[in-house]
């Protein structure tokens, strides 16, 4: 038992998990959202968009999540801007205006001779690392997420599902939609140290595909997908400490691995049909025949 619990007497590493949990429970959440609009690239794209940020704000000597949250917000705002056009779609305005951003890092970090800052923990994540500041910083973008969601849920549905009919309704599908996006630039900033640019995306995407494979109930798949993203988090941290490995791939590794189990999971519901009789669950194969009868 001491074995088992020897990681817990650190600080640093009570620090580190309590961060995975929260970047996991956020981005799980956030995720859905993503997901169901089908725009999974846009967490990628963003987190590689404040990267430009975040080196552009140590070349002129301010504060990483100043420049980080301008290029972050700007990136949004250009990316719903350009998807309102009819003619360019919202994931071609994704690739475009986040891969210039990262870019813009690169050239910078090429190019400028006295560059001396390592940016690999923001590349790669060092969430062992994790000061007081980004612990703020993510304390922050949970607190940011979680009053939108409750507040903005009705509007983000109706936009999610039916646009059209919510600008009938009244609804400000433009708003929502920058909104969220600032919602999700700003987790994105927040989690960038803890996870890293690279690997953010997965931990967006990974918990909300594999609770949509488990249900098909909005409700239930925020719920699922914030508790995988948890739980994948809480693993990858515990894992990588015996492991002696990169906490946030570890992390992205127990999220695929999630995303897995769930596949094998909705093939076997998908082949085994499961109902009661008398107040008795059974399950069986379920056979398509002809004409879309069922044969057990």
């Amino acid at each position: 038992m001491d074995f088992l619990l020897q990681p817990f007497q650190y600080e640093f590493f009570t620090r580190g998990i309590a961060v995975a949990i929260m970047v996991g429970g956020i981005c799980g959440t956030l995720g859905v959202y993503i997901v169901l609009r089908g725009m999974s690239y846009i967490g990628h794209g963003m987190s590689h968009a404040v990267f430009g940020g975040a080196v552009v704000s140590y070349v002129l000597n301010i504060n990483l999540y100043i420049g980080a949250a301008l290029w972050g917000f700007l990136s949004a705002f250009l990316i719903n801007e350009i998807s309102k056009r009819r003619k360019v779609k919202a994931d071609a305005a994704i690739g475009v205006v986040t891969t210039a951003g990262f870019a813009v890092g690169v050239l910078l970090i090429s190019t400028t001779r006295s560059f001396t800052r390592n940016f690999e923990a923001i590349l790669f994540g060092n969430i062992l690392g994790i000061t007081d500041q980004d612990l703020l910083m993510i304390f922050a973008a949970a607190g940011i997420t979680l009053v939108f969601v409750l507040l903005a849920h009705k509007r983000l549905l109706f936009t999610l599902f039916d646009k059209e009919t919510a600008k009938t309704y009244g609804v400000n599908v433009e708003l929502v939609e920058l909104l969220f996006s600032l919602v999700l630039a700003t987790v994105v900033i927040a989690s960038m140290s803890a996870i890293g640019v690279t690997l953010l995306a997965a931990t967006l995407v990974a918990p909300a595909i594999s609770a949509r494979m488990l249900t098909n109930n909005f409700q239930k798949m925020i719920i699922a997908s914030a508790a995988i993203g948890v739980a994948t988090a809480f693993a990858g941290m515990y894992a990588s400490f015996f492991l002696d490995s990169a906490s946030g791939a570890t992390i992205v590794l127990f999220g695929a691995s999630a995303f897995g189990i769930s596949g094998v999971y909705s093939v076997l519901k998908k082949k085994y049909h499961a109902h009661s009789h008398a107040g008795m669950m059974h399950a069986h194969p379920h056979k398509h025949t002809s004409g879309h009868r069922h044969e057990h």
